[in-house]
Order: structure tokens, then C-alpha cells, then sequence
């Protein structure tokens, strides 16, 4: 057996009908190095060490939950769990040992059980049973204004609109690549990892931004190590500058391209190439070349500054560190936050102001976030948790005060550490 003590040697997949050899936390934990990765889900230990690559979700999304119990974000990510299931049975090598706790470290084992039952309340609800009508109407909607098809790309992307995944990964490809002119793949690949590790530096793409942006905890960091790469104390200001308007025109292009090169996603790129020559072919008459790249900028502008602001609005002001282990559903709120919600809000953004049920139920249709909420509610208040809502207007100040906060405390580390 494993068993309490030690790491031996390797273990390799477990034989079907043996018994199981048991593992303590202990020695789970020496098993978060590249190369060398397990995770637990639903108390089985599985060494992902070399199937890590072949993850359709990438090894980067998997990898993140080395050593930890990845149960929830097992549950969260994927629609028919009896079919993946058959994928980990390979990797199965052990299971935990009868003594230990499901979760490693001193978390709240009562709200992780409340949490799963609430998940299940929201399956027998069927709230994460798309409306065929809904987004039959976003889609003409987004047809008209290209510039919300983030919207629905997004939903896509989290698998939940169409009942087999196949069919939402074809759609989501047609409407990245033929109405953005982005990656599917390159999308989800650093989308699915803010969702798993939201607000965590090296984990979450949305918050590596040094040395652009200093955010939460590098912003001691750099100071006390005296880096000066920009005026961090002024960020608030030049964010104004590169940060709304160039995202998607700039960082977004490059990464994307970059992307779909290295990873030789060329099926991606094919559909990102027949998004330009729709936009250019269809412009080219009326505006000649100078024309259609001015107009191309400014659209990347237009979509560029509401993407930063209502996708911000619900982080930057949140918690930014360092991973902290901590169980699925605090991660989440210490990440996230609401924005009160109305018939515009919910339209401007998409519905993504219900940021907190969005992070905890990733798959669920954006129109039943608000039927969720009062249970995600109950849930909070029961166990003493933040359950976070801000108006419209103020979420959007809070990124300007966030940036200035970070600026100010990367400052005095500099000038007194």
C-alpha cells in the first residue's frame, strides 16, 4: 500500500479489481513539479504526469490543480463526466487513505459539501439547460452588432449552449474565427484558465500583466525589489492610454497570431483569415485600403475599451496574489463581485454583472445566473462569506481606484523598503 509516511517509488495505473494503494496529503504534495503531476478528484489519486499534454483543455489548465483536490473544477468544466470519467481510468493509481480529509490544508469541509449539494439543486432545476430561444435571439442580435459576438463566443466556449460539445466547439470556432477573427482554441486556452485559477499570478492570463500594470501583491513585490520598468504610482493614469483602447487591437491580435503559429492551429487560422478578407472585401469599395484600416482600428478600439471595463469591473478590485490553495468556492468570491443588475446592465454586459455565479457555475447559461443567485446567496450567508455587489458606475471606478491603491503601495515599498 502507500500508505502514511514516505513517496516510494512510482506507482503505475491501478489493476482493475485489485485494491487501490491509499496515499496521505504528504505525499500528494510532492507531486506539483513539471513532469511530475497528481491531482485528486472525488477522493481517487491520478498521476496526470504524461497525459497532462493530450488535455483538451491544455496541460497548463489541468496543471494548475497539482497536488490539490480538483473535484469542483473537475464538476465545473466538463458536461458529461461519465464520459471523462473513462479517460481517467488509465491514470488512476491510488486513492486516498481513509484518515484523511477529501481537501488538503485547514478548509472548510462543510461549505465544499453545502456547495455540491447546491450544484445539485442547480441540476435538478435545470439551470444548466440552455434556451434554444434565448440564444436563437442573441444570435441575431449579435449578427447586427458584431461587436457584442463576444458574448456569444464566450457561452460557446464554456460549452453550454448545445447539448453535445462537438457542435458547440464547431459553432464557437464559426463565431470566433468568422466573426472576430480570432482562435477558438487560443480563446479557451487562456479563457478556461482564468476561470480555474481566477486572480492568481503565473495562473490567471488577466492579472500577469507586469511589469505593464502592477496589481495586489507584486506591486510590494516590485518594490521592495526596486523595479522601476514605468511610474507604477501613475498607472492609474496611462491605463487609460494602453490598456482599454490597444488590448484587443494590439495584445490580443499578437497573442492570438502567435498562438495559432506555435501551435500550429490551422484550422484556426483559416477561419481568422476568412473573417479578414469578409471585413476587407466588404469595405474596400466604399473606403478604399486607408479607409477599411482606419475603420478596422476603430472597431478594435470600440469592442476593445467594453471588454476591459466589463470584464474588470468584477476582478481588478478583488484579491490578486499568489495561489493560496484554497477550496472551489472560496477562490471564487475572493476573485469576484456582482454589479447590480437592470434591464441595461444585464444587456451592456452580457449578463457576465452575475461575474460570482458565472465563476461557480462556469457551464450554466448566462439566463439562469439570476435564477442561481439567491441560492449562491443563502449559501454565502450561511457560512460567512462576501457576497459582493456594486452599482454599475461605482465597479467601474474601482478599477481606476484599484490601479491607484497598487500604484501608491508599490511606491512607498520603493522609496522605505
Amino acid at each position: 500500500m502507500g500508505g502514511v509516511g514516505e513517496p516510494g517509488p512510482r506507482e503505475g495505473p491501478a489493476q482493475p479489481g485489485a485494491p487501490l494503494p491509499t496515499f496521505c496529503w504528504e505525499q500528494i504534495r510532492a507531486h506539483d513539479q513539471p513532469g511530475d503531476k497528481w491531482l485528486v478528484i472525488e477522493r481517487r489519486v491520478y498521476d496526470i504526469s504524461r497525459w497532462a499534454q493530450r488535455h483538451p483543455g491544455g496541460s497548463r489548465l489541468i496543471g494548475h490543480h497539482g497536488a490539490e483536490d480538483a473535484t469542483d473544477a473537475f464538476r465545473a468544466f466538463h458536461q458529461d463526466l461519465n464520459f471523462v470519467r473513462k479517460f481517467l481510468q488509465p491514470l488512476l493509481i491510488g486513492e486516498l487513505a481513509p484518515e484523511e480529509p477529501s481537501q488538503d490544508g485547514p478548509l472548510n469541509a462543510q461549505l465544499v459539501e453545502d456547495f455540491r449539494a447546491l450544484h445539485q439543486a442547480a441540476e435538478d432545476m435545470k439551470l444548466f439547460d440552455a434556451s434554444p430561444t434565448f440564444f436563437a435571439f442573441l444570435l441575431g442580435h449579435i449578427l447586427a452588432m458584431e461587436a457584442q459576438s463576444w458574448c456569444l463566443q464566450h457561452d460557446l466556449g464554456h460549452a453550454s449552449i448545445f447539448k453535445k460539445s462537438r457542435w458547440n466547439h464547431v459553432a464557437q470556432k464559426f463565431v470566433m474565427g468568422q466573426l472576430k477573427g480570432f482562435s477558438a482554441h487560443w480563446w479557451n486556452f487562456r479563457h478556461f484558465q482564468h476561470h480555474a485559477k481566477p486572480n492568481i499570478f503565473h495562473k490567471d492570463p488577466d492579472v500577469t500583466v507586469a511589469p505593464v500594470f502592477l496589481l495586489g501583491e507584486s506591486s510590494v513585490e516590485y518594490g521592495k525589489k526596486k523595479r522601476r520598468y514605468l511610474p507604477y504610482n501613475q498607472q492609474h493614469l496611462y491605463f487609460f492610454l494602453i490598456g482599454p483602447p490597444l488590448l484587443t487591437l494590439v495584445n490580443f491580435e499578437v497573442e492570438n497570431l502567435a498562438y495559432m503559429l506555435v501551435c500550429m492551429q490551422w484550422a484556426d487560422l483559416l477561419w481568422a483569415a476568412s473573417f479578414y478578407a469578409r471585413f476587407f472585401l466588404s469595405y474596400l469599395p466604399f473606403y478604399g485600403v486607408p479607409g477599411v484600416l482606419l475603420f478596422f482600428v476603430a472597431v478594435r478600439v470600440l469592442e476593445s475599451h467594453w471588454f476591459v471595463w466589463i470584464t474588470q469591473m468584477n476582478h481588478i478590485p478583488k484579491e490578486i496574489g499568489h495561489e493560496k490553495h484554497r477550496d472551489w468556492v472560496s477562490s471564487q468570491l475572493a476573485a469576484t463581485c456582482n454589479v447590480e443588475p437592470s434591464l441595461f446592465t444585464n444587456w451592456f454586459s452580457g449578463h457576465l454583472n452575475f461575474q460570482i455565479e458565472h465563476h461557480l457555475f462556469p457551464r450554466m447559461p448566462r439566463h439562469n445566473y439570476s435564477r442561481v443567485a439567491p441560492l449562491v446567496k443563502s449559501l454565502c450567508a450561511k457560512h460567512g462569506l462576501s457576497y459582493e455587489v456594486k452599482p454599475f458606475l461605482t465597479a467601474l471606478v474601482d478599477i481606476i481606484r484599484s490601479l491607484k491603491k497598487s500604484g501608491d503601495i508599490w511606491l512607498d515599498a520603493y522609496l522605505h523598503q
